[in-house]
C-alpha cells in the first residue's frame, strides 16, 4: 500500500505533517491488510529526520468517526 506525506495545511506545531494512505481506508484495523500500521510507522520514522527526534514529536492516528478526513491517517507533529 503506498502512503503520502505532506504538510497539514492547518499545522498546530511547527512541524506538522499528515500521512495518508493513497487508498482510502475508513478504519484503523483492516483484516484485508494487515500490514497497514507497520507500512504507515515506516513513513512515521522516515519523518522524524526532520529534527524531531532529538526534540520530542507526537504520532495521532485518526480512523472513522468524528473527523474531517474520512479515513485512516496519522499527524506527526513537533518543534523543529
Amino acid at each position: 500500500m503506498m502512503m503520502s506525506c505532506f504538510p497539514d495545511i492547518h499545522p498546530v506545531r511547527p512541524v506538522h505533517l499528515l500521512i495518508i494512505p493513497k487508498q482510502p481506508l475508513l478504519r484503523a484495523y483492516n483484516r484485508y491488510r494487515p500490514n497497514t500500521f507497520q507500512k504507515l510507522f515506516i513513513v512515521v520514522k522516515n519523518g522524524q529526520r526532520q529534527g524531531l527526534e532529538k526534540k520530542g514529536y507526537r504520532v495521532t492516528i485518526n480512523g472513522g468517526g468524528a473527523q474531517l478526513v474520512q479515513h485512516l491517517h496519522i499527524h506527526l507533529t513537533g518543534s523543529s
